[in-house]
């Protein structure tokens, strides 16, 4: 049994009023790829469209509501991403000041969000380690109140209201999967969901290189992972005894199943959600995670606040594994028009020329030859295989340096 008491019916349904008005309904929206890809009904509930870019605002509401007259003294926290944020808008709303620690190097647009709410942000160390300890120092020093990501009982509350909506928008729901990071989200989905039907069951995932509930020990320093907002090094002492208690089970993907499922929702859903919004897909479609045989499966997408700077690696890595990118190295004649009439033959062959770049150091080269390396952007591994034959038709010699075909989330 928890040790750690959950939160109460009423203690819910004033998390959700307090975020009443602010707090969006978000949708749930069906995917035909991930159903046939799995094998069940597959259904998605959008929180990357949510306030702030996460569920992260329908904690922050019900925390700053229920402080009454000591929020006059203001709030902090040490985050660097959705904590952060959410926290700064539900400080706005309430009209209560907002002090935000981030780590030296915090990313620019994510810090830039929390001063555009309202938020005073200052860089309070190193780590984000260093940034949590200055706020709760700061908070000790002047009376505001630390908000903790998910250690909390009014915050785990708040993101129980997402259950809530849950229950009433899927009347034949079987399964939900959840990102499980610290906590807050799963227990609080978890209890409110298995409260009503407690024979639903509730999955929550976690990147396996930070895996905490799957007593998997968490790596020494920073914990490089495209779930960064799910990669928690220590279960809450809040959290940990609800999830034991109201959890089913815990599963963890890998990175490479990440990445997939990242891109799948942006090419075949049309959403933008970021690592740890995605690791329930990825756990059905690397099968750590099987559908209900009957009724709706379904999958939170916790947060669509992705780093655009992993964008383009995300779509170089998927069209490579898609066959729909490759790399040539050809050695050529160094002497004027050589480089052009490979091209040409490239060009006429169909494929689209992304990069060229002579390589001329560290290989064994003839004194009038010259190495090019290029990237190419094909249909399908059929064409790959064409270009390169007419290639090899006009004279050229050609190593394929990488052109693979896709085989599945997860390999």
């Amino acid at each position: 049994m928890s040790t750690s008491p959950a939160p109460t019916d009423a203690l819910i349904d004033e998390a959700r009023a307090a975020g009443r008005g602010v707090v969006k309904h978000t949708p749930v929206t069906s995917s035909a790829a991930i159903s046939e890809a799995c094998g069940g009904s597959v259904e998605m509930k959008a929180e990357n469209l949510q306030r702030t870019g996460s569920f992260k605002i329908r904690g922050a509401m019900a925390k700053v509501a229920s402080l009454g007259a000591t929020a006059a003294r203001g709030v902090t926290a040490g985050s660097a991403g959705n904590h952060a944020q959410a926290l700064a808008f539900a400080a706005r709303h309430f009209g209560v000041p907002c002090q935000i620690f981030v780590p030296a190097g915090a990313p620019i647009s994510k810090t830039e969000a929390c001063r555009a709410y309202g938020a005073e942000v200052i860089e309070g160390g190193d780590s984000l380690s260093e940034a949590v300890a200055a706020a709760r120092a700061r908070a000790s020093e002047t009376g505001m109140t630390f908000c903790h990501p998910y250690d909390d009982p009014v915050t785990v509350a708040g993101q129980a209201t997402l259950g809530l909506e849950l229950l009433e928008d899927i009347p034949l729901l079987r399964r939900v999967i959840v990102p499980l990071g610290g906590g807050g989200l799963a227990a609080g989905v978890a209890i409110a969901v298995k409260r009503a039907r407690p024979e639903v069951k509730v999955i929550g995932v976690q990147a396996d290189v930070c895996a905490p509930y799957a007593n998997q020990p968490a790596p020494e320093g920073a914990v490089l992972t495209l779930a960064d907002g799910i990669a928690v090094k220590l279960p809450g002492e809040v959290t940990r005894p609800l999830i034991e208690e109201f959890l089913d089970d815990v599963v963890t993907v890998s990175e490479n199943a990440i990445a997939d499922a990242m891109v799948l929702l942006m090419e075949r859903s049309k959403l933008f959600v970021e690592g740890a919004g995605a690791v329930g897909v990825a756990a059905l479609l690397s099968e750590r995670v099987a559908p209900a045989r009957s009724g709706i499966t379904c999958v939170v997408l916790s947060g669509g606040n992705v780093d655009l700077g992993v964008v383009p690696g995300l779509i170089r890595r998927h069209e490579t594994r898609a066959g729909r990118r490759m790399i040539l190295f050809v050695r050529i004649s160094d002497r004027p028009g050589g480089l052009a009439t490979l091209l040409t033959i490239l060009a006429r062959a169909g494929a689209n020329i992304i990069e060229v770049e002579h390589v001329r150091e560290g290989i064994d080269l003839h004194v009038r030859e010259t190495g090019v390396q290029v990237v190419l952007e094909v249909r399908n591994r059929l064409h790959a295989e064409a270009v390169a034959e007419a290639a090899e038709a006009g004279g050229y010699e050609i190593t394929e340096l990488q052109s693979s075909h896709w085989t599945g989330a997860g390999t």
